[in-house]
């Protein structure tokens, strides 16, 4: 595996490269969600209420987790994008990484028996393992995503299908998990997790055909590289709005148990029915809200999704039992879904623009630098449960305080309201010109096709799907809006045979 500068370590002939089956990439999502989701949804609850950790260490580890696990997805996202290798640039990281991630996962809920400092040493060791390898993972696995699908259409099915798979994922690990590990324990169920995470990883990383033309461009440098995306006001505006949100929705979900436990008065296993609930009303909106971005774009739909889901949120603090919770959690769902159908679209619509600008492939820097914002969630996380200790008098399942229901409730909708509101005020000011991408890949498409990293001849008269990039480097154009606001590809044929829908199949 190479990562330096200068002629790539491996030289292949610029030919048209067979789609990577849309399934076949979703279902990597599906692998990276199930650790993950049951990591970040029970590890508070676990090491604060079960274990007996403070919620004062909890929130000190947390923060200094927040930032290594923010350095790091610029660093991953930069070897990944410089990586050249037989097998491709993104593949081999995840292969590596699959296995480290399934270990330090089942390790991290499975503590032999501990208190005071040893067990805060032992969380922070495996937050930090299970984090920075989940990291590893997806920085690579979400480069991906607009170099095999680089028509918008076609990628917007395959976002659907992806989050679908997510969905699922959220199903097992998390509304699931407390029912779970109620009957065999948070290990066991950590464990069978882990399994058919590693497995799926690498059956996801195997099937996915990067294109070879990216492999033989020289590697973006660091300084460039970092100079082109600080300097982007759009990086910004969806940084931060990334970061809010998902700050907004990490903390609803570590929160459901504490809520379901000391504000309803239930068993914590009660979390499986709320939790759900917003997952399986999530699924069932999937569907229709793809319909809305592939008719009218995915930023509009964006913006409608975020005021939904605040409104959603706020509305949770009213509730006074399962049934009232479960109700809002409905109006939680939509919103929700309507956000996890347009999200990585819009990041996608800035890489393209990116390289429409610079014919430059480099989505893994970029995606690491969103990734920088996104994981400082685990920092604001632990700002909402300072703040609960200090506000409410809430230190540990030993000692709750004189609130903890006010507490718990502060945790799954005051301050998430706020973060997810944010994020919607933020996204009225992101606007993309789909005409300057247009005419780049236009101008790829009509140049002269002996040069290039298209290969000329049948390669630029029969493009495959990995092979619609720019600045030289790629293929055929696509239809693109020429508003930013406007359908992903209005007027052209359907790439995926699909009509409107998804195809019956998950992503």
């Amino acid at each position: 595996m190479r990562t330096s500068s200068g002629t790539p370590a491996v030289t292949v002939d610029a030919v048209p490269v067979r789609p990577t089956a849309p399934a076949r990439y979703a279902v990597g999502m599906f692998g990276t969600s199930l650790p993950i989701n049951m990591f970040t949804a029970f590890m508070a609850y676990f090491y604060i209420n079960d274990l007996g950790m403070s919620t004062r260490a909890y929130a000190a580890v947390l923060a200094v987790y927040a930032v290594i696990d923010a350095v790091d997805n610029p660093v991953y996202g930069y070897l990944s994008d410089r990586t050249r290798t037989r097998w491709g640039r993104r593949r081999p990281w995840m292969v590596l990484a699959a296995p480290v991630l399934g270990i330090s996962f089942v390790l991290f809920f499975s503590p032999p028996n501990l208190d005071g400092w040893a067990l805060v040493a032992w969380f922070a060791l495996f937050v930090l393992l299970t984090g920075t390898s989940d990291s590893l993972v997806n920085a690579n696995y979400g480069a991906l995503l607009p170099e095999l699908f680089p028509q918008e259409k076609r990628r917007a099915v395959a976002n659907s299908m992806r989050q679908g798979f997510q969905l699922v994922a959220m199903i097992l690990s998390v509304a699931m998990v407390p029912m779970v590990a109620a009957q065999i324990g948070y290990s066991a169920t950590a464990l069978i997790l882990a399994v058919v995470a590693v497995v799926v990883i690498i059956f996801c990383a195997t099937g996915a055909r990067e294109d070879p033309a990216a492999w033989q461009v020289e590697p973006p440098r660091l300084w460039d590289t970092v100079k082109t995306i600080v300097s982007q006001r759009k990086f910004w505006i969806l940084a931060l709005a990334g970061g809010a949100y998902s700050a907004g929705m990490a903390l609803v979900i570590a929160a459901v148990a504490f809520f379901v436990d000391y504000t309803l008065g239930l068993p914590s296993g009660n979390s499986t029915y709320l939790l759900a609930t917003v997952i399986g009303v999530s699924a069932l909106c999937l569907l229709v809200w793809t319909k809305l971005v592939r008719r009218y774009g995915p930023e509009r739909i964006w913006r409608l999704a975020l005021i939904l889901l605040a409104g959603a949120l706020a509305l949770m603090s009213l509730a006074t039992g399962l049934y009232s919770a479960i109700a809002i959690g409905i109006l939680v769902g939509m919103g929700y879904s309507g956000v996890m159908a347009t999200n990585d679209l819009i990041v996608a619509r800035l890489l393209d623009e990116d390289a429409a600008r610079t014919g430059q492939r480099r989505e893994g820097m970029f995606l690491a630098a969103f990734g920088f914002f996104n994981r400082l969630n685990a920092w604001i996380k632990s700002l909402a449960f300072l703040a609960v200790s200090v506000l409410f008098g809430f230190e540990s399942g030993e000692d709750p305080g004189p609130a903890p229901d006010q507490a718990a409730r502060f945790l799954i909708s005051v301050f998430p309201a706020v973060l997810v509101a944010i994020a919607a005020v933020l996204s009225f000011f992101v606007r993309f010109d789909r005409r300057v991408v247009a005419r780049a890949r236009a101008g790829a498409d009509g140049g002269d096709g002996g040069t290039g990293g298209s290969g000329g001849g049948a390669a630029a008269s029969a493009p495959s799907e990995v092979t619609g990039a720019v600045g030289g480097q790629r293929g055929a154009p696509q239809s693109a809006a020429g508003t930013s606001d406007g359908p992903a590809d209005p007027g052209g044929a359907d790439p995926t045979g699909t009509g409107d829908g998804v195809g019956g199949r998950s992503q």
